[in-house]
């Protein structure tokens, strides 16, 4: 805008922070990845005493929640599972390679050591 004082980039600006670098746009954006990211987690009940090791795309707490109803399969019928480690991925072939690569330990050494190093905190 020639002529016009005031008019520049920087004018454009006054008053409104910069987007690039506001903290609340990137605090919406991790936010947005963490909930659209694929997940691989590690669960353990008191009762049974043996991990189990899945991946999900669906909200945790979601899951969680399926794997303490009383169903058929590995899960059911314990109801008190509790997730000891987390990891997030951006895509759903990443996460389940992960899996299987922990599912191919076959060691509860292994799962123990990698949840010893970085414990799942609520």
């Amino acid at each position: 805008m020639r002529g016009q004082r005031g008019a520049g980039p920087s004018r454009l600006w006054s008053g409104f922070e910069n987007p690039v670098a506001s903290t609340k746009v990137t605090n919406l954006l991790v936010t947005f990845f963490r909930m659209s990211a694929f997940k691989v987690y590690i669960l353990y009940p008191v009762t049974l005493k043996k991990y189990y090791v899945g991946y999900t795309g669906d909200d945790l707490v979601n899951r969680l929640r399926k794997h303490n109803t009383n169903h058929k399969g590995f899960t059911g019928g314990y109801g008190d599972w509790e997730v000891k480690y987390l990891e997030s991925y951006g895509t759903q072939e990443e996460a389940l390679n992960r899996e299987r690569q922990i599912k191919g330990w076959k060691s509860r050494k292994m799962l123990e050591k990698l949840i010893a190093e970085k414990p799942f905190k609520e």
